[in-house]
């Protein structure tokens, strides 16, 4: 599978909520939000669990997608992703890379100067 990714770095191509959506399986639905729910502290049912990738303009989203800051601040900048910002790296991204280092590698190979044209 090509690899996608997220505004923040983060690898949707690797996201559980992607891959059950790609491959319309509610069992694997089920499994992402028993997991989610158990991680986040919040009721997340298997329903919830549909996503195109944060970079889709029409498809669904997971729910915090649909509010999540980062995303939106890369939106209204015309940036794919965060390594395409004149301002990274941001305080936004400190939770994400915290818990995902392998975001912030992708977001500074992209951010570094033999980075291609926007």
């Amino acid at each position: 599978m090509k690899e996608i990714i997220a505004v923040c770095g983060l690898g949707c191509h690797e996201c559980g909520a992607f891959l059950a959506t790609k491959e319309n399986d509610d069992q694997k639905r089920g499994k992402v939000a028993q997991a989610w729910s158990k991680l986040f502290k919040v009721e997340i049912s298997p329903e919830d669990i549909n996503c195109d990738g944060c970079q889709s303009d029409e498809g669904r989203l997971f729910n915090y997608c649909n509010v999540c800051e980062i995303r939106k601040c890369g939106r209204e900048k015309g940036n794919i992703n965060c390594g395409y910002c004149n301002e990274y790296p941001c305080g936004k991204l400190n939770f994400v890379f915290s818990n995902a280092p392998e975001a912030k590698n992708r977001l500074d190979k992209i951010n570094s100067p033999s980075k291609p044209e926007k």
